[in-house]
């Protein structure tokens, strides 16, 4: 019978602590980030696949304008951000020189 003072009343809570903090530890280590409290980024594409760039913008508010007058002008594009003052149209091949003529004439292009 367990009686407070006896060693088996205090061993039982010590060992459970030590196996959830062990536990703990391993999952830390195995599911963790591998960085050193850094924020992970997310890699810059490579290229821009079936996709062409248009037109690069430096905010992201002129590029989804600029994209909706593509829209307007029934071209299919969108917009990628891949750094804080840096946004891209992209187009589909067949409609890139079109998409360049409007580009020429957006006043923030």
């Amino acid at each position: 019978m367990l009686q407070p003072g006896s060693l088996s009343y205090i061993a039982g809570p010590v060992v459970a602590v030590v196996v959830m903090v062990l536990l703990a530890l391993f999952m830390r280590w195995a599911f963790g980030t591998g960085g050193s409290g850094s924020v992970r980024r997310r890699p810059a594409p490579s290229d821009d696949g079936l996709l062409t760039r248009v037109a690069t913008l430096s905010r992201r508010e002129s590029a989804l304008a600029f994209r909706a007058v593509l829209s307007d002008a029934g071209i299919r594009s969108t917009v990628r951000c891949p750094s804080p003052h840096r946004a891209d149209v992209l187009v589909f091949p067949e409609d890139a020189s079109r998409a360049r003529e409007i580009a020429a004439s957006f006043p923030a292009a």
